[in-house]
């Protein structure tokens, strides 16, 4: 943004009614390019660092972003970042009306904002696949002889006639893909419906439900402490994994940031893809364990490995309409979306990325 300041007095020659306003310029300059910079939503800082507020669902999937604020990729690219937590519910409207102006957002989340005519565009990918776990109780488990090596197809068998905990639609259907590629009819479990994942565990280890799945590390943390075995993830269940799947999640901002602001999009995605570059090869280095113990707390040490391990952190951000086809097609057998919802060119871009990371 620029504007032109001028000043009345006579071309040529001194007015002295000039001078006030040349010993008041420097402040009026200060106070105007703080306003400037307020009114295009962005703000620098005294030490010459751009501030920006992301949206994060606070999952496995912020873990590149997390990475490149604890190892200052952020910083190098000359930003200071602040996340704020947003869910399913909140987050488009956070991304709307400007208190944040990047959103860490699920392939569900964009392409059902899309479908309400949000102008949102996704400007990168910063995880792949979907990292979920099925697990079971150690009863359920020892009644039906399953281990976690056991095949896809004798878990699915074992289900049927269960009773199966699921805590949104999008699990459930999940669960309902897993079944049907191996030969069970999903309407064959009982299901039970809580309120969250934490519920879900709480029920297994009451002997309420048999089994749950949601993403990890909750069902690795429920075999860490002893009350059951994960039975299937993306390695076993191939429809979760990103060869299938396509997308776990994209950073996404708006139209109308992205037309002011393409110098700080560039910057963020940049940092970001760096980080991924630096998990997808040190996924078990003492800086990404640090980073992971300040995403998910409390959860030991060799949970959060298999969970980060679980999820394919892309070493380039970009996108392709084959990978959209693919990942609409996933969240769409689903039936997490509109009928007719789609993604297109305008939706999508690469044109923030890196040199060297466009496809």
């Amino acid at each position: 943004m620029a504007h032109r300041n001028t000043l009345p007095g006579p071309a040529g020659g001194t007015s002295p009614t000039r001078r006030p306003v040349r010993v008041l310029a420097p402040a009026a300059a200060l106070l105007l390019g703080s306003a400037l910079l307020s009114a295009c939503g962005g703000s620098s800082d005294s030490d010459g660092l751009t501030s920006v507020t992301v949206g994060s669902n606070g999952n496995i999937f912020d873990m590149p972003l997390k990475l490149a604020d604890s190892a200052g990729y952020f910083k190098k690219q000359g930003l200071k970042v602040k996340f704020v937590t947003t869910t399913a519910s909140t987050g488009t409207s956070a991304l709307q009306s400007g208190s944040v102006q990047f959103l860490n957002n699920s392939p569900t989340g964009f392409t059902s904002a899309l479908a309400k005519k949000v102008p949102e565009v996704a400007i990168a990918v910063s995880g792949l696949g979907n990292p979920l776990g099925l697990v079971v109780s150690k009863k359920f488990a020892a009644a039906h002889k399953l281990t976690a090596e056991t095949p896809a197809a004798q878990v699915a068998q074992a289900l049927s006639d269960s009773k199966g905990g699921v805590s949104s639609a999008n699990t459930k259907a999940e669960a309902g893909l897993f079944l049907k590629a191996n030969g069970v009819d999903p309407g064959k479990v009982k299901w039970v419906t809580l309120p969250s994942a934490s519920a879900d565990k709480a029920a297994l280890s009451s002997g309420q439900i048999d089994w749950f799945i949601t993403s990890e590390p909750i069902p690795l943390q429920v075999q860490n402490e002893g009350d059951g075995i994960v039975v299937a993830d993306p390695k076993k269940a191939p429809m979760w994994a990103a060869a299938q799947a396509g997308y776990g999640e994209v950073v996404v901002a708006t139209k109308s940031y992205l037309s002011g602001h393409a110098g700080a999009a560039k910057k963020f995605v940049a940092a970001v893809q760096e980080a991924n570059n630096y998990l997808a090869t040190h996924q078990s280095d003492p800086t990404v364990m640090d980073v992971a113990r300040k995403v998910q707390q409390g959860v030991p040490d060799e949970v959060l490995r298999s969970s980060v391990a679980l999820v394919e952190w892309p070493k380039s951000g970009s996108m392709d309409a084959a990978g959209w086809n693919k990942t609409l097609a996933f969240v769409n057998s689903l039936g997490a979306l509109p009928k007719g919802a789609e993604v297109s060119s305008e939706n999508w871009t690469n044109k923030y990325l890196p040199a060297g990371g466009q496809s």
